[in-house]
């Protein structure tokens, strides 16, 4: 039986990226919606609701992504493309890495690479450890497959705060 390749979104960052927050590769759920985090119990819209202080998961797509970028964070994986069964980190094969060298190169205001979970963590520390001045920060995934009560999280995803810039720019 053929095992499907599921391919990652492009990039969502601008000039104002200070932090680039990275997964592995996006869930069944988010590819068929053509939106990162659009599984109704990933808790990334929530998590960044709490450290914005502002609602995000009430608003269009569109508008929460504007949102993230006008407080100077950006999206992306760092896989690329993989062969894939379901929505599991652990049912990866064949990955194709995103080339996160070249997009952090082109990010001016970049301080910050934050890692999704455990997986995007140990791919993404491989390729940019030393390749980049960037602080690079691991983050409890933001994924219902991760079952940790959501206060655990939030608290953990706290060390974005002294990186958050006011939109009021």
């Amino acid at each position: 039986m053929t095992v499907p390749r599921r391919i990652g979104f492009a990039p969502v960052v601008d000039e104002r990226t200070r932090v680039l927050i990275l997964g592995s590769l996006p869930g069944d759920a988010s590819l068929s919606a053509g939106q990162y985090y659009a599984h109704p119990r990933n808790a990334f819209w929530r998590l960044m609701e709490a450290l914005l202080g502002r609602p995000l998961a009430a608003l269009p797509y569109a508008a929460r992504l504007e949102a993230l970028l006008m407080h100077g964070f950006g999206l992306w994986d760092v896989i690329a493309s993989a062969e894939r069964r379901g929505s599991l980190d652990a049912a990866i094969r064949n990955p194709e890495a995103a080339d996160l060298i070249a997009l952090t190169a082109r990010l001016p205001a970049l301080r910050a690479v934050a890692f999704n979970g455990g997986t995007a963590a140990r791919a993404g520390r491989r390729i940019l450890e030393g390749a980049t001045s960037a602080a690079l920060l691991d983050l409890p995934s933001s994924s219902p497959a991760h079952a940790r009560p959501f206060d655990e999280k939030r608290a953990r995803w706290s060390v974005l705060s002294p990186y958050l810039v006011a939109a009021d720019r």
